[in-house]
Order: C-alpha cells, then structure tokens, then sequence
C-alpha cells in the first residue's frame, strides 16, 4: 500500500570534520525520530565509518537508514551516494579512499570522530575527507549505479561545491537520479528557478552538520517502503510512486 513517507536523505554525523561533535550516531536516531522522519540516508564527506553504528542503532524503531555518502568529484562538485546495503557501501568506499590524496590537519579542518552504537569514540579518521578525490563527475555516477545506489546532485542551489557553483550547468547526458535543493528554498521555487531541469526529479534535504538541523529540510514520497528501489521509482513518477513537490 502506498504512503507518505517524510525522508530526510542528507544527513552527517561527527565523521565529517565540518559536523558538529555532538553528530554522533544515537544523537542522530534520537532526533530523527523526535522529527518524525521515517527514512534518513547517512552521508559523511567521502567516508562511512559511522553508517554502520547508526544502521545497528535504527534496528527495531520506526526509522529506516540508508547507508550513503556525499563525495567530493574532481570537479569539487558534491554527489550523493544512498544504497540499501552497507557492503555496496563499503565497495564504494574501497574505490573513493584510492582516489582520496591527503592528510586531516584537525587543527585547521577539524575532527573526525568514528563513534560506535555504545557512544564509544573508536578512533580518528586521518584522511582529507574535506579534500576532492580524483575522480569526474561522471566516473563517480558510474561507480555509484554499478553498484545498485542512486546518484543525487548535492544542493545544487547553494553557491559553493554544487554542480551549478562549479559548472554552471548540468549536462543532460548526466545520469543523476535526482537533483537536491538545500533548506533553504522549496521545491516549487526551485522549478521556477531552474525550469531548464525541469527532466530531474527534484528532493529537498537537510544536509544537517547540527543536530537542530535534523528534519530542518525533508521530502515527502509517496511510496509502498523505505528503499532504493522505491525511491528511484518516485524519483521517476512510476506505478503511483512521486516527490510530493507542494502541500
């Protein structure tokens, strides 16, 4: 039976030196459900340490968890990546972690702190994850639809890392699943703004670094379950499955 489902898709935790330190993976559960979201995706600046800690939190609740990614193109544009398994996950991480150059200096960049479901910190990550890896736009989308996950343009409104920022355009030939707007504006404005796009499916998210930012931005989709499968169908307005884009 279809739903709504309210689906924050852009959410980090403390593993990105740019979240705030209390983004650590209870945290993120605990204020995911007080918003009333039924599906978030997890998704650190070009690593995945802590997915699994808030995937073994979510067991149980009402609140599905898409293990994801936001990774940094060479282009310096930010894509989305959301599976439904943490192993397609991870195998992306393998191939973003050989094209990841560079050293954290926490000093300038900040933490990035792998916290457990036990609200233990593990450890640090030392890479730049702040950083661009090597790989085109192109190549990423590619790796990202191998793999079975949903490529999604990051805030593309927003005037820095998005493909508009630093391309100023958006190739059609681009196999984006779909294109996110911030907060920041909503999905109707964004229409109007970008009526050249009119193709993509368009969702709205948070990108929270703070945990009040949770929610802040969702997308409601009418779907039968929280899954990749469901989603690319509402993304592409199949068999009753859409993004709400007003009230």
């Amino acid at each position: 039976m279809l739903r709504a489902f309210r689906c924050d898709l852009h959410i980090h935790t403390c593993l990105s030196p740019c979240a705030d330190l209390d983004m650590y993976p209870r945290a993120l559960i605990e204020k995911s459900i007080t918003e009333k979201l039924d599906m978030i995706a997890v998704c650190d600046h070009n690593a995945s340490e802590n997915v699994e800690f808030v995937l073994n939190l979510a067991k149980g609740k009402q609140l599905t968890v898409l293990p994801g990614m936001e990774i940094s193109s060479l282009e310096e544009v930010h894509v989305l990546a959301l599976f439904d398994n943490l192993p397609d996950l991870l195998k992306l991480q393998t191939i973003v972690y050989e094209h990841l150059p560079g050293k954290n200096q926490e000093d300038i960049f900040g933490y990035q702190v792998i916290v457990n479901d036990h609200d233990e910190v593990e450890g640090m990550n030392e890479r730049l994850l702040i950083g661009a890896t090597n790989l085109p736009i192109h190549d990423i989308i590619d790796e990202i639809h191998l793999l079975g996950g949903l490529a999604v343009a990051s805030h593309i409104d927003r005037p820095s890392y998005s493909i508009l920022s630093q391309l100023g355009f958006i190739d059609p030939e681009t196999p984006f699943d779909a294109l996110e707007i911030s907060a920041a504006i909503d999905i109707r404005s964004a229409r109007r703004q970008y009526p050249d796009l009119s193709t993509y499916a368009f969702i709205k998210s948070s990108d929270a670094h703070f945990i009040s930012d949770i929610g802040r931005g969702f997308s409601t989709m009418i779907m039968e379950a929280g899954n990749v499968h469901e989603l690319k169908m509402a993304f592409e307005k199949r068999d009753g499955r859409y993004v709400k884009e007003g009230d």
